[in-house]
């Protein structure tokens, strides 16, 4: 007996045999793609985070056929890039295409589901790199540290709240929609142009939250006074009748131009710090 007459006798699965994606395989994707980045690295950057969230799902689909499964397992290992709470709604979109790859036979194009991966990572990160790290950690920061220069023990808490309910409920949505309606929806958005209104929006928000917090919480102020008597005027309120807030604008503007260049931040939070020493103990800037 040959090989080919062994695959032919072979029964093949039938439609109740179909390894189908449940709710529980799609939670195990939400829990797992909080360690995205924990192994992160300059060659495929987020790639074995993305391999850990969807491989037990992969050993579920493919438990009956290991060429099938190693190859899952490969595309799961191809580079990837993404904003972590806006992936699990691509990892959502892979498993329907997986799900479906597992359930038919070869005819089935598995370079689409890199393709849908691929296609999605950029536009994607726009979105969630300007929402989370531009304009909802900035806002939950200001927040807490409102808070907490007053004492408030509420302000590491609403840090906390207010940046991570909009995390674990975008990831559970992203997943569990991803799953639903695949890629389709990507394309339509895509097409109709509210993807890059949508991220323009994100940007002005976050630049308009970064402008307000640059005046409020960057405080630099300048000692001395000049004048004799009831005439005596501070450097400072000169400075102010002028433009307030300027020296904080000032800082800003110089620590952002130095970042363009090149500069790490770990040097100029140094240089922040002895220059601060420095400008206290000669009495140049007030305490």
């Amino acid at each position: 007996m040959t090989t080919s007459d062994i695959e032919k006798a072979t029964p093949k699965p039938t439609n109740e045999e179909h390894e189908t994606v449940t709710h529980k395989d799609l939670m195990q994707i939400f829990w797992r793609s909080f360690t995205l980045e924990a192994s992160w690295n300059f060659e495929r950057q987020q790639h074995m985070g993305y391999a850990f969230a969807m491989a037990p799902l992969l050993n579920k689909l493919y438990k009956h056929d290991k060429k099938k499964k190693t190859e899952a397992a490969e595309r799961s290992l191809e580079f990837f890039n993404s904003s972590p709470p806006l992936t699990p709604f691509i990892m959502g979109i892979a498993a329907s295409m997986e799900e479906k790859n597992a359930n038919t036979d070869d005819d089935f194009d598995t370079h689409g589901i890199t393709a849908i991966k691929t296609a999605l990572m950029g536009p994607l990160a726009g979105i969630g790199d300007s929402l989370f790290w531009g304009t909802l950690l900035v806002i939950a920061i200001g927040i807490g540290t409102s808070f907490a220069a007053q004492g408030n023990i509420m302000g590491p808490i609403l840090f906390l709240l207010i940046f991570n309910i909009p995390n674990f409920l975008l990831r559970y949505l992203g997943v569990t929609k991803g799953y639903q309606i695949g890629a389709k929806l990507l394309g339509n958005i895509q097409n109709s142009g509210i993807m890059a209104t949508l991220m323009h929006a994100a940007t002005v928000v976050g630049l308009v939250v970064i402008g307000g917090m640059s005046g409020s919480m960057v405080s630099v102020k300048v000692a001395g006074q000049v004048g004799q008597g009831k005439a005596i005027t501070t450097i400072q309120s000169m400075l102010d009748s002028i433009l307030p807030n300027m020296l904080s604008l000032a800082v800003v503007f110089l620590i952002y131009w130095l970042l363009k260049k090149g500069v790490k931040t770990s040097y100029l939070l140094l240089g922040i710090f002895i220059f601060g020493i420095i400008a206290a103990f000669f009495g140049i800037l007030k305490v």
